[in-house]
């Protein structure tokens, strides 16, 4: 079964961008990882929603079958990259701040910047 025209040009497109997008993110300084991976984990979230369309979309049981993967292969990224990011966010957290508050407990911006008065 011969390619059309069309196909071969997506299939062109496609190799194109893995290579570009390979090139791209190997010569992302360290510094710069976490931003960018907020940014593909948002690329992921709507590849997520495209999945969806094409799996809800029942044109032929291939398509569907396919829709199910990507679904399930973009939910994976999209939930893998926000875990990571929360990670390496947390390496960058100074260990004397404090992880939550108690209840009824005031920060410490709000009581140096508000002394309570005597009564």
């Amino acid at each position: 079964m011969p390619m059309s025209a069309t196909a071969i040009i997506e299939l062109y497109v496609f190799v194109l961008a893995g290579f570009v997008g390979f090139l791209v993110i190997t010569r992302v300084p360290p510094l710069l990882h976490t931003p960018l991976m907020s940014a593909t984990n948002a690329i992921s979230a709507i590849s997520l929603v495209g999945s969806l369309v094409i799996a809800g979309a029942e044109r032929s049981t291939v398509t569907t079958v396919l829709g199910v993967i990507a679904v399930t292969a973009a939910t994976i990224n999209v939930v893998g990259g926000f875990l990571l990011t929360d990670r390496m966010l947390k390496m960058f957290k100074r260990e004397d701040e404090p992880a939550t508050l108690q209840a009824g407990a005031k920060s410490p911006a709000v009581t140096a910047a508000s002394p309570e008065r005597k009564s």
